[in-house]
């Protein structure tokens, strides 16, 4: 680190990444808990999916949001309390008497904990009086916690019941409360000097994100091809559109957008949301699979799944040492043919197969995701001045969400439909195919890449290889 940078110590680097991860966790730690929740507070399994659901769309409200409450009040002062809010709404999930408190709760929970992603990622990537270099830390906020969910929820609900899953959010959380404390001031952006509510385009963009998650929700239920699941996806889209002509006609919106109008910054997030789609549906899928198919317990199931969220955590560092060496197009190219050999590797996956096997699998797809998450946030946000690193940020989050989100969907709906027809194992194969195609397209798409090595951010002007698409 440079002179000049404030140095994170222990507890400020565990303050910034504490709240982030439990907030990425609970978006997918959830999904292992809805039978043994609508057990106990005996209700059906289609109300307590509004537990996983409602927590969705509550993020995406919150997210947007996050751009001008960051500017209004500053970027830190917003992330304690988004902090303090998400361990106060975890130890109400954990405590709700019925299943209506437990909604509100987890609603709360999703709106709250939407800002600690993109807040402290900008504090990470610079913004406030410095500026660094891609931490390998952005990119395990990004994919760490929803890959560790399963497993972590899985065991604890082996071991313990479901509350643990909310519960252990309070001692982690408060704990990280009181190093936010140990935060230096000078990493975050401050308060602006006039931050104007765009009220106009701050609901434009929260209709459209919810209606939008909530039409991938509705595909999940319903199937995909079901007109309700289309309209609520057209007009989701519809809405953003909308949003964006708003946008761009504003000096200061609910959120900036002129941060993806870059070649090599759309790219980056076209192929962000491909990382997170051949990494999420994995995830989704294969707990499942090992469980019904394979028959291992909950506990098991989610102890094989463990490997691959810390693997994912060291590759993203690993792809931050690769960027010293090489181009980001040559470390996201390399990164993604290693990810399509190794996902070629669920192919052997059977109802027979060993499940150190297929942990082994996933860890190999696991390392070959985190070598190129660093690279793509350098290529989205290298152009940047520190100013837009903050907007940036939120649309990244925004962006790997509603990919994410969608993308899994239609794998899931794949996988359910296959497996109708012709078997579960079949099902996993044809999925893993889909899933190898995917990697491959992106490995391509990655040579229209800029041939740039890394730089620190927000200290660069944009130049003519950044030219709007």
């Amino acid at each position: 680190m440079t002179a000049g940078r404030p140095r994170l110590g222990v507890m400020a680097q565990y303050a910034l990444l504490a709240g982030p991860l439990l907030a990425m966790l609970d978006s997918s730690i959830a999904n292992v808990a809805v039978e043994p929740i609508a057990r106990e507070l005996r209700t059906s399994l289609t109300t307590v999916q509004w537990a996983v659901s409602g927590y969705l769309l509550a993020i995406g409200a919150g997210l947007a949001a996050t751009s001008y409450l960051a500017r209004r009040y500053g970027t830190l002062p917003l992330y304690r309390a988004s902090l303090i809010a998400f361990t106060l709404a975890s130890a109400a999930c954990a405590l709700a008497p019925n299943v209506e408190a437990l909604l509100v709760a987890r609603a709360i929970q999703g709106l709250v904990g939407a800002p600690m992603v993109p807040l402290v990622m900008t504090m990470m990537l610079g913004g406030g009086d410095t500026t660094r270099e891609v931490s390998p830390l952005a990119g395990i906020l990004l994919f760490l916690g929803p890959a560790l969910g399963p497993s972590v929820g899985g065991a604890l609900i082996g071991a313990t019941g479901w509350r643990s899953i909310f519960l252990i959010n309070v001692p982690v959380g408060g704990v990280a409360v009181f190093a936010a404390a140990r935060v230096p001031v000078a990493v975050a952006p401050g308060r602006a000097a006039r931050a104007r509510f765009d009220l106009p385009g701050l609901l434009l963009l929260m209709a459209g994100l919810t209606t939008l998650l909530f039409g991938t929700i509705q595909g999940g239920r319903h199937g995909w091809s079901a007109a309700g699941t289309w309209a609520f996806l057209s007009g989701g889209a519809v809405l953003l559109v909308c949003y964006a002509g708003w946008a761009a006609r504003r000096d200061e919106p609910a959120l900036d957008l002129s941060s993806a109008r870059g070649l090599g910054s759309v790219l980056a997030l076209v192929l962000c949301g491909a990382a997170s789609i051949v990494t999420f549906a994995a995830v989704f899928v294969l707990p499942v699979f090992v469980q019904s198919v394979q028959g291992h317990s909950a506990l098991a199931a989610g102890l094989a799944m463990l490997p691959q969220g810390i693997i994912t955590g060291a590759g993203t560092a690993l792809g931050s040492r690769v960027l010293t060496r090489v181009s980001v197009r040559t470390a996201v190219l390399c990164g993604f043919a290693v990810l399509t050999v190794a996902s070629l590797g669920l192919l052997t996956v059977g109802a027979r197969t060993p499940l150190a096997l297929t942990a082994t699998i996933l860890a190999g797809r696991s390392a070959a995701v985190g070598l190129v998450i660093t690279p793509l946030l350098t290529a989205f946000l290298r152009p940047l001045d520190a100013g837009r690193l903050a907007d940036a940020n939120t649309l990244f989050s925004i962006w790997q969400r509603v990919a994410g989100s969608f993308g899994v969907g239609l794998i899931a709906a794949l996988f359910a439909a296959h497996a109708h027809r012709h078997g579960p194992v079949a099902a996993l194969h044809l999925t893993a195919i889909v899933l190898t195609l995917i990697a491959a397209g992106s490995a391509l798409a990655s040579i229209l890449l800029p041939p740039t090595r890394n730089t620190a951010l927000g200290d660069r002007s944009p130049s003519a290889e950044d030219a709007p698409a």
